[in-house]
């Protein structure tokens, strides 16, 4: 059989299906919680079949109650169970904040050791789907400021498959972050079992004279802008963090070291951001190698609009990382 016809292609949420199933078949304290993730099977069907498989004890539909639901979660973790809780958007997990953000995240710490919370939360993140402000989040910013919990933010359904099979095993809690507009893609998933450890970026584009470093949705455009900017001669590296927590800020840094110019594009707001963050690494360690200031781009500093053409003009595009890409090697 050949390479090519031995390939599986699959969408996203099958990818993420896959994992969570997989899991649950060598894991019976594995389970899947949250709002329409068993007989609707899935706000966006990414739980298809699981609760004709697992039955009503393992995946399990839940009131509209973040909050109640999250915090019944982490009470089964610390007791021993390894839940898998769906939020149907990261937005809805504001109302959560307490329980995952001052319990999952510090149980640990808080006990002394005596408790750990092995918990997955994850779901949708960000905007694209004309979901307005307030369901259009892009909460890594906010989240991954506190110390205690790993944050994963899959690029395509490889990752997507591989991470949650990591998240689901790590004894942490972890924030894995989706996008709805991604569910759909496809690309190749091996039937063989594997996974994606944490902590190690990936480049998917090699270059030599600007790196571009991003995560998840936004890396499809980053992967535009650099076959348009080829044709100008200027040659982008594209860097997939893949993580958040733990950062993999040494592979950014050698690719920034043969570059000599960075462009970060994160798809949050500007201020005490991502995309902040690691410009300040790379600023503190490549100070000597850099030809220019490290640029940033970033959704524009404003609610999520409602309408389509505003939404897609206020989103990292490819025409910003276009200009900020010529700006960072300008002159060069």
């Amino acid at each position: 059989m050949s390479v090519a016809t031995a390939e599986r292609v699959i969408e996203f949420r099958d990818a993420l299906r896959e994992a969570m199933s997989e899991e649950m078949r060598k894991d019976k304290r594995v389970f899947l919680l949250g709002e329409e993730v068993a007989e609707y099977n899935g706000a966006y069907k990414v739980s298809k079949g699981m609760l004709d498989e697992f039955g009503a004890k393992r995946v399990i539909d839940t009131p509209i109650s973040e909050s109640g639901f999250s915090g019944m979660a982490i009470g089964a973790a610390m007791r021993g169970l390894r839940p898998i809780v769906e939020f149907m958007s990261w937005s809805f997990s504001l109302v959560a904040a307490d329980p995952i953000l001052n319990n999952a995240a510090k149980m640990l710490y808080m006990s002394g050791g005596q408790f750990g919370c092995p918990i997955v939360f994850r779901g949708n993140n960000g905007a694209g789907g004309q979901l307005a402000s307030t369901h259009s989040w892009c909460v890594e910013s906010m989240y991954a400021n506190i110390p205690g919990l790993k944050m994963a933010i899959p690029y395509d359904a490889y990752d997507a498959k591989g991470l949650l099979k990591t998240a689901i095993q790590d004894d942490n809690p972890v924030f894995f972050l989706e996008s709805e507009r991604l569910l759909s893609t496809t690309c190749h998933v091996p039937e063989e079992e594997y996974t994606v450890p944490f902590g190690q970026a990936i480049v998917r584009r090699a270059g030599t004279d600007c790196t571009i470093i991003s995560f998840g949705r936004p890396l499809h455009f980053c992967l535009k802008a650099a076959g348009e900017l080829a044709k100008e001669g200027i040659e982008c590296e594209v860097v997939d963090g893949r993580t958040i927590r733990p950062l993999d800020i040494d592979s950014m840094v050698e690719s920034v070291r043969k570059t000599n110019a960075c462009v970060i594009v994160d798809q949050s707001w500007s201020f005490a951001s991502i995309g902040s963050e690691i410009a300040a690494q790379i600023h503190a360690i490549c100070f000597d190698d850099l030809d220019n200031r490290v640029y940033r781009v970033h959704s524009d500093d404003v609610p999520t609009p409602y309408a389509h053409n505003l939404e897609q003009a206020y989103l990292p595009n490819a025409r910003k990382i276009c200009e900020a890409v010529r700006q960072a090697t300008y002159n060069v």
